[in-house]
């Protein structure tokens, strides 16, 4: 592909280089995938009122989020075994997120690990997220190691107490590393860049685990632990005990309805994420997008509220923007770039993003990011 142009471009070219089992774990939801179409579509509805003859010179897309100097409000969500979408994928990932100036966050569930992470960005700050699992010995030490890392921010999922059924990583025996079956040699097969950058990496187990707990010592082991170690007992008073040994900014990840939003507000957590965990756990549940602006009138003026599902685009990121969030998540988006051409189609993704959400902003008449409300949308559309 000799021009890329959007996202899409990166999707098509991601789907042709990475194997069909890690490909199909970026791109599909559970059960019948409705919310996860859903949280792309739903953005279509809402409509940008053009504007014209403003001065549209001296733009930014300049804010903070939790704080901290972003280039545009957009962070790298956290996604499970990036690593296996191309070799080294957080590390890549951090790197590029570092050098376009936005927040990197990094997942339990990782292939390379918090400290990997630290090493290869020279100590520079990264965001971690956290699973509670049973094994409450473990987490304090995960805590732990990623206030050791110079992590500015906790963001604790909430919304993986049980695993949603996803029929595709069921069907395709997902795994990491993938386990050697006559269809998946074959598969990998056609994507001899992926086979070469992943024999060129010893990383290719869940870092943050393999080797900081009693009893792995093998991938058969590990994946018995994990399978049982999501903890069904999850509750408020865990946010409490969390954020008491975490110590620093805490975001909430998972909240799609009011009530929770309170509850999170309630928690003393510094932010919260309006997200579905991008259509991969109830399917049926409203979109992110359409679950936003109640939650944004209920706890908006006391904390940051922001959001991930869906966005493809700047044009996505300016309409959550609208709704009233303060930044904005991409996992999909990352991943495709990721897994097309790796560093460099993560660069690409944020610049595919940053100039959407440059050039949209002054089409609606804004020339600053902080600026922006409901004023540049189409009554009605949203």
């Amino acid at each position: 592909m000799s021009v890329i142009t959007t996202i899409e471009d990166l999707r098509v070219l991601a789907q042709k280089r990475v194997p069909r089992m890690f490909y199909d774990y970026a791109d599909s939801g559970s059960w019948t995938e409705g919310t996860y179409r859903a949280n792309e579509a739903d953005f279509k509805k809402i409509l940008l009122r053009q504007r014209v003859a403003v001065n549209m010179e001296n733009r930014s897309t300049q804010t903070k989020m939790l704080g901290q100097d972003v280039a545009m409000p957009v962070a790298i969500a956290p996604t499970g075994m990036t690593g296996m979408q191309h070799a080294d994928g957080e590390i890549l990932g951090a790197l590029a997120a570092k050098k376009f100036g936005i927040p990197f966050t990094l997942s339990t569930m990782s292939i390379c690990s918090i400290e990997d992470i630290a090493k290869a960005t020279g100590g520079h700050p990264f965001w971690f997220q956290l699973y509670v699992m049973r094994d409450r010995d473990f987490i304090e030490r995960l805590i732990d190691r990623a206030k050791a890392a110079n992590c500015s921010a906790l963001v604790l999922t909430l919304d993986l107490q049980i695993i949603g059924q996803r029929h595709k990583d069921l069907k395709n025996g997902l795994s990491a590393p993938p386990k050697l079956t006559i269809p998946n040699i074959i598969n990998m097969a056609t994507k001899p860049r992926w086979c070469m950058g992943m024999l060129g990496t010893p990383r290719r187990n869940f870092g943050n685990i393999f080797g900081h707990v009693k009893g792995i010592e093998n991938m058969g082991s590990l994946s018995e632990w994990t399978n049982k170690q999501f903890d069904p007992a999850l509750s408020w008073n865990d946010v409490e005990w969390i954020k008491k040994r975490w110590g620093g900014k805490l975001v909430l990840k998972g909240i799609q309805d009011v009530e929770d939003a309170q509850l999170a507000l309630d928690s003393g957590a510094d932010a919260l994420i309006v997200s579905n965990h991008g259509g991969r756990q109830l399917d049926g549940a409203p979109s992110s997008i359409s679950a936003l602006p109640a939650i944004v009138d209920a706890v908006g003026s006391s904390m940051e509220v922001h959001m991930d599902g869906g966005i493809r685009s700047g044009q996505d990121v300016l309409k959550a923007l609208a709704l009233g969030a303060k930044g904005t998540y991409i996992g999909r988006s990352f991943l495709y770039g990721l897994g097309a051409m790796g560093e460099a189609g993560v660069t690409k993704a944020l610049q595919i993003i940053h100039r959407e959400l440059d050039l949209t902003m002054a089409f609606c008449g804004r020339t600053d990011i902080r600026t922006v409300d409901k004023g540049i949308l189409l009554p009605g559309t949203y």
